[in-house]
């Protein structure tokens, strides 16, 4: 009974490493997230297209352990600073393509919203420095009243 206890606390002790570096993966120095649509200060009625852009990194699905890729998170309306050590919440201001998407249909409501691109790493992790878009600004107008 001893050994077993001894090998199940070397094999619990073994993977410590294993959880300390699946946070905070890094990544090319040059790499860019971006939008390609919308711009930065665009009008917007109704649903609107919302691309995303990565240069010098590939994009992949969750759980997908690949160097140098990871899969887009879109922040509405978010103003805390990414931490690297914790992963990226998934909520209505959170927004997770962990399928490896790089686009989505987006409806707002009337109002002045902020985006931000996260790319997250296999366990929706943020990259160490994180690899994060510009934050812009959408201005969403009251639909067309029909008549």
């Amino acid at each position: 009974m001893k050994i077993l206890r001894c090998i199940a606390l070397s094999a619990a002790l073994a993977s410590l490493p294993c959880a300390a570096f699946s946070q905070g993966k890094t990544a090319p120095k040059d790499a860019k997230l971006y939008f390609i649509t919308p711009h930065d200060g665009q009008r917007v009625r109704g649903a609107f297209l919302v691309r995303f852009g990565l240069h010098n990194m590939g994009v992949t699905h969750a759980g997908d352990d690949y160097q140098n890729a990871g899969h887009h998170h879109l922040l509405i309306d978010v103003n805390d600073p990414i931490d690297p050590k914790e992963p990226i919440l998934q909520d209505k201001s959170h927004l997770h393509f962990g399928a490896g998407q790089t686009e989505t249909q987006l409806e707002l409501p009337p109002g002045t919203h902020t985006l931000q691109l996260v790319l997250g790493d296999a366990k929706h992790y943020p990259f160490d420095p994180p690899v994060v878009s510009d934050k812009i600004t959408v201005r969403v107008r009251q639909p067309a009243s029909s008549r």
